[in-house]
């Protein structure tokens, strides 16, 4: 059986317009075969964005506030309804390819619930789904949210895990379901290395979904990842 080469590219911060650019010329080189598999591990400026499933009236924050805040805000394809993305936060867009033998979406969003639940438990935090919601819950509230887009079986949009998140930014809006949101810095009472965690979320992909990380994409700072607090 051919492998499933995973390549992994570390963005630091980008804004949302030219991350959804990546995101668009990743999937047409991934759909044609000109590129492995790719997760695109970023993080964004202060963004507000909607999912197929939400309107305006989910932004409770008048637009002079949100400008005063520097915040901006995108209407998306992604599934799902309003989430916050900004500092502090890992954002990761999967851009891979499900056909032949992963060809259910359903399986697709649990393996990547599956994927944080794993990553966060190298840190020691108890995490776990909740029937009917998407996303990563603790007992404190939400961790993680998903929201994604498929297109030919290829994958785009992802996850944003709250690392050192300012969770003050979740009251410009409604999120998701209305839930509470928290943050592995909350969870945790100290601040959590950014690059430790992208070390954890990677190896847990590749584990999750049964692929191999391509040659030259080594995976950091394993050791600081495995301390319990």
């Amino acid at each position: 059986m051919k492998e499933r080469l995973l390549r992994v590219r570390r963005l630091g911060r980008v804004d949302y317009a030219e991350a959804l650019a990546l995101q668009k010329e990743t999937e047409r080189a991934v759909l044609k075969q000109e590129q492995p598999d790719t997760l695109l591990l970023l993080e964004h400026p202060h963004t507000l964005t909607l999912g197929r499933g939400a309107g305006f009236d989910r932004i409770t924050t008048p637009q002079a506030i949100l400008e005063e805040r520097g915040v901006t805000v995108f209407e998306t394809n992604r599934g799902g309804k309003a989430t916050y993305h900004g500092l502090g936060q890992i954002v990761g867009y999967p851009i891979i390819n499900l056909s032949p033998k992963r060809e259910d979406v359903h399986r697709y969003v649990r393996e990547l619930e599956e994927t944080l639940i794993r990553a966060l438990s190298d840190f020691g935090i108890d995490c776990f789904r909740i029937k009917g919601l998407t996303g990563v819950h603790t007992q404190r509230g939400k961790v993680a949210a998903i929201g994604v887009h498929i297109a030919r079986w290829v994958t785009t949009h992802g996850f944003a895990l709250n690392v050192n998140t300012d969770l003050s930014y979740f009251n410009l809006i409604i999120a998701c379901e209305g839930e509470p949101v928290t943050s592995m810095q909350n969870l945790l009472g100290r601040e959590v290395d950014m690059s430790a965690v992208e070390d954890r979320i990677i190896a847990r992909f590749a584990e999750v979904f049964d692929m191999t990380l391509e040659e030259g994409a080594p995976i950091e700072h394993q050791a600081q990842a495995t301390v319990v607090s």
